[in-house]
C-alpha cells in the first residue's frame, strides 16, 4: 500500500522559471506536490505560450500576494509583424495578413516613444476578466465579442533590442494589468502592417529583479539528489513580498494590540499608507495608516 505524503507548513516564496506550454495553475500544482505543501498560489498568470518568473506563495506568504500581483513586471516579446491572429499571439488563428515594409531601428523606436508614460489599454477578449461572471476568453471561443473598457496602465521603458525584417525583440517593463499581447497588436497597427506576439518571457518582478529563479526539472534534480529540505532553502522570505513598504518597530505592547485587532499609535509615522511591520526585527505583517495617525492591522502573520 502507498503511503500518503504528509503534506507540511511551508512559508515563503519561490521564484519559478515556468516552462513553455505549462498554464500557471498546472505549474503551481507540480510545485506544491514537490514540495508537499500544505498552502500555496501563484501571484499572477502567465499564458502557456509564455515563459519565465512565477512567483509562487507557500503558506503565510500567501498573505501577501496581492502585493506581487500589483507590481511592475519586466518582458522580453518577439513580436511577429505583417501577421493578425484571433488570439494575438502565435496559437491564435490567422485573420490578417499585410506587407511589412520600411522597417527600420529608427522608425521602430519612434513608434516605442509614442506607448510610453501613461496610456489607456483595451484588454483583448481571450483574457480572464470576467463579464456577467464568464472569463472573456470562452465567449471568444465561442465567436462573441464584448465591448471591453479601457485600463489605465504605465509603460516605464520600451526598448528594441533585435530587428529582423519581419520581427522585434522587444524588452518592457510595465505596470501591473498590462497585456503585452494586446501591447504588440498596438506595436503592430502602428508600423501599419499588424502583429502578433510569437515568444514571451517574464524577465522579472518587482522586487526580485536580481534574483535567480528555478525550473521544474532543477527543483526536481534537486529534491532527488539532496532530499526536499534542500527545496526550502531556495526560499525567499515571506517579507520579501513587501520589501519595498516603510518599516515600523512596535513595542511588546503595542503588538498585544495589533494581534487583538486594534490600532495603535506609534511615534514617527508616515501620513498614509501600508506599513511594513516588526517587532525586535521579527516581522509580523503589514499595517495600514489611518486618518487619525494610528496604525491598524491589515495583514498579520501566525506561526513565523
Amino acid at each position: 500500500m502507498n503511503e500518503k505524503k504528509v503534506k507540511k507548513n511551508i512559508d515563503g516564496i519561490l521564484l519559478l522559471d515556468k516552462s513553455l506550454g505549462d498554464s500557471s495553475n498546472s505549474a503551481l500544482q507540480k510545485v506544491k506536490r514537490l514540495f508537499s505543501a500544505k498552502k500555496a498560489g501563484h501571484t499572477g498568470s502567465l499564458d502557456p505560450l509564455a515563459t519565465g518568473m512565477l512567483p509562487i506563495c507557500f503558506g503565510e506568504a500567501t498573505k501577501f500576494s496581492q502585493f506581487l500581483l500589483e507590481s511592475d513586471k519586466r518582458y522580453r516579446v518577439t513580436i511577429k509583424l505583417g501577421i493578425k491572429t484571433t488570439t494575438g499571439d502565435k496559437e491564435g488563428s490567422i485573420i490578417q495578413t499585410r506587407p511589412v515594409e520600411n522597417i527600420t531601428l529608427e522608425r521602430v523606436e519612434m513608434v516605442l516613444q509614442n506607448f510610453l508614460g501613461t496610456i489607456q489599454q483595451i484588454p483583448p477578449m481571450y483574457s480572464a476578466i470576467k463579464h456577467q461572471g464568464k472569463p472573456l476568453y470562452e465567449l471568444a471561443r465561442q465567436g462573441i465579442e464584448i465591448e471591453r473598457a479601457a485600463r489605465t496602465i504605465t509603460i516605464f521603458s520600451l526598448e528594441c533590442d533585435e530587428i529582423e525584417t519581419d520581427s522585434l525583440v522587444v524588452d518592457v517593463h510595465c505596470s501591473k494589468g498590462t497585456y503585452v499581447r494586446t501591447l504588440a497588436e498596438d506595436i503592430g497597427e502602428a508600423l501599419g502592417c499588424g502583429a502578433h506576439v510569437a515568444e514571451l518571457r517574464r524577465i522579472s518582478v518587482t522586487p526580485y529583479q536580481d534574483h535567480p529563479m528555478f525550473t521544474l526539472t532543477a527543483l526536481e534534480k534537486l529534491a532527488e539528489e539532496k532530499g526536499s529540505e534542500a527545496l526550502t532553502q531556495l526560499l525567499m522570505p515571506v517579507e520579501s513580498s513587501v520589501q519595498g513598504l516603510a518599516t515600523i518597530q512596535l513595542s511588546t505592547s503595542a503588538v498585544f494590540y495589533i494581534r487583538m485587532g486594534q490600532s495603535v499609535m506609534v511615534p514617527n509615522l508616515p501620513r498614509s499608507g501600508i506599513v511594513r511591520l516588526y517587532t525586535e526585527n521579527r516581522f509580523l505583517g503589514v499595517g495600514e495608516i489611518l486618518e487619525d495617525g494610528r496604525v491598524a492591522p491589515k495583514r498579520l502573520v501566525q506561526h513565523i
